[in-house]
């Protein structure tokens, strides 16, 4: 199916532009362009807006936002990592797609600053999506969370920390965690299985998926850390999955393959494709109609996950 006529009016419009891609300039500027993207979208209303700070394992403050789409108390609620390569993107940068999921959802998102790279190698922004999600077991009701109602979401590199998240839980036997969401999660470092080059220029080249791993990880070494290639993590037990795809992205692989991962450990999963549409798009709803669909998919799942006790 072909591009969708708004992205790739989108794409025709990069191409044209001088601006060179995210990895062909210095990384400083390339987290200020992407910033830049975002930053004039619409801001759909949500109850409460809360900045916060939380407290990382070596005493690092990591900067928050909560989302509370009412005033309710003990509301279920969902962590969420930006995407961005683990090199670019904020709670700012995801502004709107984390109050969307919000009101989507009817739960609260609490979206999380990570340390990025290459400032803070692997497996600093892990430990960082870890440390997220023990804060708010440990203090959420004074958040006015309940914490027994949990899902761990991301997109993209963020999509690769909260599956990386969810792991670690699984295997220390935290049953809090009820669900994840993973939009075209990162799964792999393999670029030859992960990459689909019949969509490459399509938002994300082939050099720039490279330009990322290697500020990211401290060497190639750690390429195939279950950490970072979550792919070959041990799956069993992981709580139910919703998988976001987009059709026309070059990393779509990855999220159909880690789908078929969990499902090949006994891991329940519901996989959602836009059709036409590329990298990035979800919450994306005021530039691309068709987005609304996945979100409202992705809050009906987590609204469902999170609902009172069973």
């Amino acid at each position: 199916m072909p591009l969708d006529p708004i992205a790739q009016q989108m794409v025709d419009d990069m191409h044209a532009s001088d601006r060179p891609n995210a990895h062909l300039l210095p990384v400083e500027v390339a987290r200020q362009n992407f910033e830049e993207a975002f930053a004039s979208l619409f801001k759909p209303e949500v109850a409460v807006v809360e900045d916060l700070h939380l407290t990382a394992r070596d005493g690092t403050r990591l900067r928050a936002r909560l989302y509370k789409p009412s005033n309710a108390d003990a509301m279920p609620v969902t962590i969420y990592f930006h995407g961005g390569g683990w090199l670019l993107g904020s709670v700012d940068s995801h502004d709107v797609t984390t109050r969307r999921l919000a009101l989507a959802s009817g739960a609260a998102v609490l979206s999380v600053d990570y340390r990025r790279g290459p400032d803070a190698r692997f497996p600093t922004a892990v430990n960082d999506a870890i440390d997220a999600v023990t804060h708010v077991l440990k203090h959420g009701s004074s958040m006015g969370l309940d914490a027994s109602r949990l899902a761990i979401a991301g997109d993209s590199a963020g999509g690769n920390l909260a599956a990386a998240a969810v792991n670690h839980f699984t295997r220390e036997g935290e049953t809090s965690v009820r669900h994840q969401l993973l939009i075209y999660p990162v799964s792999t470092c393999d670029i030859e299985k992960g990459f689909d080059m019949t969509y490459e220029g399509i938002m994300l080249y082939r050099d720039e998926i490279q330009w990322h791993q290697d500020n990211y990880l401290p060497d190639p070494s750690h390429s195939s850390d279950p950490r970072v290639s979550v792919l070959c993590d041990d799956l069993t037990g992981a709580p139910e999955a919703t998988v976001i795809l987009a059709e026309c992205d070059p990393i779509r692989p990855q999220g159909v393959l880690y789908a078929e991962a969990l499902r090949s450990h006994g891991v329940k999963v519901e996989v959602h494709e836009t059709e036409g549409m590329l990298h990035g798009f979800f919450g994306l709803d005021e530039l691309f109609p068709s987005a609304s669909a996945a979100m409202e998919f992705a809050g009906a799942r987590l609204a469902a996950a999170l609902k009172g006790a069973d």
